[in-house]
Parts: C-alpha cells; sequence; structure tokens
C-alpha cells in the first residue's frame, strides 16, 4: 500500500477561526507576497475572476471599518485585513480582456476564442441580476478557500468574516464607484496567547456522516 504523508491536513487541523490575534505581530512582506499568489492561482468559473481583494492596511481606515464589523477586534489587531470584493454587474469587457490574456499568453490570435468568448458572453449576459451576484460570490468563496488552505500551510492564522455590513465597508473603502461590492473579510495575522478558543476542540461532523457512497 503507497504511504501518503499528509502535512496539509495536520495543517487544516491546526487551524481555527482566530478570535484574538496578537497586534504586535507583523506578516513579513514575503509572506503576504505568498498568499496573494495563492488567491490570484485559485480557479474561478470560465477564469474571469470578476473579484478584487482590498489589503486594508490604514489603522485609521479599519478603525472605521471596525464598528460597521460588529466591533470585532479581529479587524483592528490582525496583521493584514483582505477584503474581498465581487463585481457588481458584467460586461463584455470582462470576457474580452481575459480572452486577449489568454491569447497573449499562448501566443495566438484573440480571434481563435470567439466561439469561446461568444458562449460565455451569452451565458453571463443571460444571468438575472439576483443569478448574476450569487454566482460572483461563489468565486470569491472558492478564492478565500484557497487562501485560508495556504495560510494553514504556512502556520499564519486566518479568519474568515461574514459578521459585518457590506453597505457600510462598500462606502468606507469606496468600493461602489468601483463596480464592486464587498462579500467576505478575511483578517490574517498570529494569534494571541490570550486567544482562549485557540485549543477548543475542532467540532466537524464524521467523514460517515457528510459523505454518502452511490
Amino acid at each position: 500500500m503507497k504511504t501518503i504523508e499528509m502535512n496539509t491536513i495536520e495543517n487544516l487541523k491546526w487551524r481555527y477561526a482566530t478570535k484574538k490575534f496578537d497586534a504586535s505581530q507583523k506578516l513579513a512582506e514575503e509572506e503576504i507576497d505568498i498568499l496573494k499568489e495563492a488567491i490570484q492561482l485559485s480557479p474561478s468559473s470560465y477564469g474571469l475572476q470578476l473579484f478584487k481583494v482590498m489589503d486594508v492596511r490604514d489603522e485609521l481606515t479599519r478603525k472605521a471599518l471596525q464598528p460597521a464589523a460588529w466591533g470585532q477586534t479581529q479587524i483592528v489587531d490582525a496583521s493584514n485585513l483582505f477584503v474581498f470584493a465581487a463585481k457588481t454587474k458584467f460586461d463584455d469587457s470582462d470576457v474580452d480582456n481575459y480572452v486577449h490574456l489568454k491569447a497573449s499568453s499562448n501566443g495566438m490570435d484573440p480571434s481563435s476564442f470567439k466561439g469561446y468568448s461568444d458562449f460565455v458572453k451569452g451565458k453571463l449576459s443571460g444571468m438575472s441580476e439576483e443569478e448574476y451576484q450569487n454566482w460572483t460570490k461563489r468565486q470569491v468563496y472558492i478564492a478565500l478557500g484557497n487562501l485560508m488552505t495556504v495560510g494553514a500551510e504556512l502556520k499564519i492564522d486566518i479568519c474568515p468574516m461574514e459578521g459585518f455590513e457590506a453597505e457600510k465597508f462598500d462606502e468606507i473603502l469606496g468600493l461602489k464607484s468601483k463596480g464592486y461590492t464587498s462579500t467576505v473579510n478575511a483578517t490574517i495575522g498570529y494569534r494571541s496567547e490570550e486567544d482562549s478558543t485557540a485549543d477548543s476542540p475542532k467540532i466537524r461532523k464524521s467523514v460517515e456522516d457528510l459523505f454518502e457512497i452511490l
């Protein structure tokens, strides 16, 4: 039987939704770059990546965001705050830009991808506003998952945060004028020794309950 070494699983057991960060510990730029690359390399539907990530470092901005995040201390104490923002409306240029990038990367003419381009434009333009928004938000969560997994591998604490008022975040960060809306946040840094939840057992359904073999 093949021996499989699964350090990733052990690291995922180590991670948890950090409730209290050590504000004195900051990530090195090299670590931040790796986390950003993990997000960049995340799969997305049709490859379009219709989202942006705001790397909010300004202290005053983060203090302004905290009340809109229900006063949660992670917003200001974590080394870094990533705000994932989904694109609010689809435009044909989203597909055109991707096709030109794909063509350039493969040394091909963009016209070679016309069939693909027309197909994607047709699918997305046919979505209702609600369908489109739900779809883009799902793409964001794929990237968030990649971020948390790579963070665990690096032993960097990451807490995903849905508890916030998106409209207020959008206003403070000027996202509406950019055509984006905040979807989910990730606070990133190192756990505080005072975080009483750090050693709590990880509560999950059993594999048998979670999976059904058909």
